[in-house]
């Protein structure tokens, strides 16, 4: 798409156009009618292309944005990019609390975190490199008369510097993706190193030295040595997926080190810190070492404890170092994590585990996965079909040298 193209497509006269592709699209209309609809009604392929892209990108995105997914400008990239609502709230909460009045925010994308510090009441400079994605971005952010949209790199942003930085703060999103061909929904391919990103990883930190309140978005692949010394990094988690690895320096820190947040809806995060992990059962204790070790509880933690390397604050004891999993015999309950009744540990063999689901007429079977070698797709195969009203839970995992299957009863 062409940054003219873009223009026009968050103009109020393409408003018409994309008010007529969403009420064809509920009304069952193919895309080939409405394609042939807008060319007869005298627009461009290149515009008829932009709104067909648009409106996909919006249908898209409906999971992450909600309703409001239909009234935004998003390239496939920037929808994906882009942070989620509840996440970026709690980035403009940071920033709010440190005292800050104004954000930078460098590589905005669509402009997500902009809204949500424009939302919180500060000033927001939204930077971005690509025409198109800028255009976009200038369109969602247009409710809020404090903020505004640059285009230009980010690395040609003049900061501010001594006093006139007091009250600044600076979120950087660093590109993840590679320039050039995308895929067929109109992605390119994802950048998961340090060096690969940009603006780079050291031009991030000079730009932290610089300001004080300096915040960056970075991939839940984070590695944990390169940890500024004083700087939080936090990994969160949505729904049980971890989005990012988000980097806070100085005032924006609240513990210093690697901590995790689980976000579900309606509750409080979850906060986990390295200090949790130290002093936690799982982390004081010795490893689950053969299937005698296994207590009549399993725990399984919610992946940015994972991610964040915090698996020592779980109860009971760790089937194995880092892999999410304990056990233990008292039945705790904690927010980020999902607690099973063991019922069976059997060898992980399909023969023996198809005998046992048989005998107990197991027909509706959810196989899961964590530190084991069997691949559970053929592990699934091997146990060939089932049918029994009953259902089960079973775990392809391993304890000291033995892989197993447990079977596992989940507790509401």
């Amino acid at each position: 798409m062409s940054a003219r193209t873009a223009s026009w497509l968050t103009s109020p006269e393409a408003a018409t156009v994309l008010a007529l592709a969403d009420d064809a699209r509920a009304a069952g209309t193919s895309e080939l009618t409405l394609q042939t609809t807008l060319r007869a009604a005298g627009h461009s392929p290149e515009q008829v292309a932009a709104v067909m892209a648009l409106a996909t990108a919006r249908l898209r995105a409906l999971d992450k944005f909600g309703p409001a997914a239909g009234s935004l400008f998003l390239t496939p990239d920037g929808a994906e990019q882009a942070t989620r609502p509840q996440l970026a709230v709690r980035h403009a909460a940071r920033f709010i609390a440190a005292g800050v009045t104004d954000v930078i925010d460098l590589g905005c994308g669509v402009g997500s975190d902009a809204a949500a510090f424009a939302a919180a009441g500060l000033g927001a400079l939204a930077v971005e490199i690509d025409p198109v994605t800028a255009t976009f971005a200038a369109a969602n952010l247009a409710p809020w008369p404090r903020a505004r949209v640059v285009t230009g790199r980010a690395e040609d942003i003049d900061l501010p510097a001594g006093l006139a930085a007091r009250h600044t703060g600076l979120w950087v999103d660093p590109g993840r993706r590679t320039t050039g061909v995308a895929d067929v929904r109109g992605r390119t391919r994802r950048v998961f190193s340090l060096d690969g990103m940009s603006p780079s990883w050291d031009r991030v930190c000079a730009w932290a030295a610089r300001i004080p309140a300096t915040g960056a978005k970075l991939s839940p692949a984070f590695p944990h040595g390169a940890v500024p010394d004083g700087a939080e990094a936090q990994w969160t988690s949505w729904r049980g997926e971890v989005l990012e690895c988000a980097i806070w320096w100085g005032p924006l820190a609240q513990v210093a080190g690697r901590t995790a947040a689980v976000c579900r809806p309606g509750t409080d995060p979850g906060i986990i810190t390295e200090a949790d992990a130290a002093a936690g059962e799982a982390g004081s204790s010795e490893p689950v070492t053969s299937p005698a070790g296994l207590g009549p509880w399993l725990w399984e933690a919610d992946r940015a404890i994972i991610r964040a390397g915090l698996t020592g604050a779980m109860p009971g004891r760790e089937l194995g170092r880092g892999m999410g999993l304990t056990t233990g015999a008292r039945p705790v309950d904690l927010p980020w994590t999902r607690r099973y009744a063991v019922v069976e540990a059997l060898p992980a063999r399909a023969k023996v585990v198809r005998s046992w689901l048989r005998a107990r007429q197991v027909g509706a079977l959810t196989i899961k996965k964590r530190g084991s070698s069997v691949d559970p797709a053929r592990f699934r195969a091997d146990l060939g079909s089932m049918s029994g009203p009953e259902s089960a839970t079973v775990l392809l995992t391993s304890a000291g040298q033995s892989s197993l299957a447990v079977i596992l009863d989940p507790v509401p």
